[in-house]
C-alpha cells in the first residue's frame, strides 16, 4: 500500500501545494522561492529518501515569513496524511548528525500528540541569505503542530549559521525516515498499548 500525502493549502498571503512518498527514493523538487529553504527541504526529501516536491507561491515582497510557515504547515500535514493508520511502522527514530564544527541530535516519536523542545546557540548570524535563522525553530513548531508528533532537536554546539541549520534537516530526515519505516518483526500491529496512535 503506497504511503503518499498530498496537501495544497491557499491563503490570502500563500498558495502551497506538497506531495510526499514516504517509501521514495529521496527524489525532490522544490521550489519555494526562499534559496536556503528549498536546500533545506532537499536535504529533507534525500536524507529521509523521501519523494518530495513542494511548490510554494508566497507573498516575499512582504518577507519570507508566511511562505516559510505555511510550507512547514503543509508539509505536517501531508507527512501525518501519508503515515495513514501507523500499522506496523517502528515509530520512534533517532539520528546525530554533524556538519564540521556542529551537531545535531533529532528524536521523533509519531505519537498523535504534538510536542517540540528545541535548543540551538543562542548566537548565530541572523540570516542566511534571505533565510531568517529564527525560523528554525518555527518550522519544526509548524510542522509538528500538523504532523502530530513529538519532536527533540538539541544542537549543543556550532558556529556557522548554515552548518547550524543544515545539520537539523538532515538528522530530521534521517530520524523521521527510520521512525516512519516498516518494522518486519511488527507487520499489522500497532505500535502502542492505547491502541492509538
Amino acid at each position: 500500500m503506497s504511503r503518499i500525502g498530498r496537501v495544497e493549502r491557499t491563503t490570502k498571503e500563500t498558495s502551497v501545494l506538497v506531495e510526499i512518498d514516504l517509501d521514495g527514493t529521496g527524489r525532490t523538487d522544490i521550489s519555494t522561492g526562499v534559496g536556503f529553504y528549498d536546500h533545506m527541504l532537499d536535504q529533507l526529501g534525500r536524507h529521509g529518501l523521501f519523494d518530495l516536491t513542494v511548490k510554494t507561491d508566497g507573498d516575499l515582497h512582504i518577507d519570507t515569513h508566511h511562505t516559510i510557515e505555511d510550507t512547514a504547515l503543509a508539509l505536517g500535514a501531508a507527512f501525518k496524511q501519508a503515515l495513514g493508520d501507523k500499522v506496523g511502522i517502528y515509530r520512534f527514530g533517532n539520528c546525530t548528525v554533524p556538519l564540521d564544527e556542529s551537531l545535531a541530535q533529532v528524536t521523533v516519536d509519531l505519537s498523535g500528540r504534538p510536542y517540540l523542545v528545541h535548543t540551538e546557540p543562542e548566537h548565530m548570524a541572523p540570516m542566511i541569505g534571505s533565510y531568517d535563522t529564527t525560523m528554525t525553530r518555527h518550522i519544526l513548531e509548524s510542522f509538528v503542530a500538523q504532523a502530530q508528533i513529538a519532536l527533540h532537536v538539541h544542537v549543543p554546539y556550532g558556529r556557522n549559521a548554515h552548518h547550524i541549520v543544515e545539520c537539523q534537516f538532515k538528522a530530521l530526515a534521517r530520524a523521521l525516515r527510520y521512525a516512519a519505516e516498516r518494522d518486519p518483526r511488527a507487520a499489522g500491529i500497532l505500535p502502542s498499548t492505547k491502541g492509538a496512535l
